[in-house]
């Protein structure tokens, strides 16, 4: 300890199951820092987009737990946090390319997440967000194919996976919201009257007809042309 830390005011917090003291002052990811644990350089931001330091806190004296980023929050005295384990997710394939046109996004987005279907609309996802992203509501918006306010309401998201921790019926709505800001950059930023367009020609509803080029009659009241000096 430093002497900047002995004139600091020092909290004692538990971090993982472990009892340790650090200034106030420090960040939850900072203190686990500044009592020697490894800090891994290059993997999270710090700046609360990455998604990588998400945590389970319980504060002195409250029963409830909130879902925050070690980054972004400041130790206190009596403190407990849980740095939980990234759980691998459901591998999805898809290519944005092999959907033909913007009709098909419903068929493949069933196919792709059929468990959106079971939400229970129990609002854990919401409850667990740390950005305060109304998932449930994305999720609902999602299944009714309205995948650009999808898309909207998750730009926030930081795939933290959280949400997809907290559900009780194994949906993954961190990758309902990036699929929906996908298929929305790929098929809705050009105008849809140019989309409507593409897709007649793509089925063969509209023909198109080349200009063809004539050539200009020549001049018959026999004048010449003369140069310009």
């Amino acid at each position: 300890m430093n002497d900047i830390d002995k004139t600091q005011e020092h909290v004692t917090v538990t971090i993982n199951g472990q009892q340790i003291s650090a200034r106030a002052t420090l960040s939850v990811i900072e203190a686990l820092w500044h009592t020697g644990n490894a800090r891994i350089k290059g993997v999270g931001c710090l700046e609360g987009v990455c998604g990588s330091c998400r945590i389970l806190v319980r504060r002195a004296n409250r029963s409830k737990v909130t879902m925050e980023l070690a980054c972004q929050t400041y130790v206190e005295k009596g403190m407990h946090v849980i740095f939980p384990p990234f759980h691998p997710p459901t591998l999805r394939n898809y290519q944005l390319t092999d959907i033909k046109s913007s009709q098909e996004i419903e068929s493949q987005f069933q196919r792709l997440f059929p468990e959106v279907n079971q939400c229970r609309s129990c609002g854990g996802c919401t409850e667990s967000c740390p950005k305060g992203i109304d998932v449930e509501q994305g999720m609902h918006l999602a299944e009714k194919g309205q995948f650009r306010e999808t898309g909207e309401l998750f730009i926030e998201c930081i795939m933290c996976d959280m949400c997809q921790t907290a559900c009780p019926e194994f949906i993954d709505p961190q990758y309902v919201g990036l699929f929906s800001r996908r298929v929305t950059a790929f098929f809705h930023l050009q105008p849809a009257n140019l989309i409507h367009r593409l897709e007649q020609l793509q089925q063969g509803h509209l023909t198109v007809i080349e200009p063809t080029t004539t050539a200009l009659p020549e001049q018959s009241n026999g004048s010449q042309k003369h140069d310009v000096k």
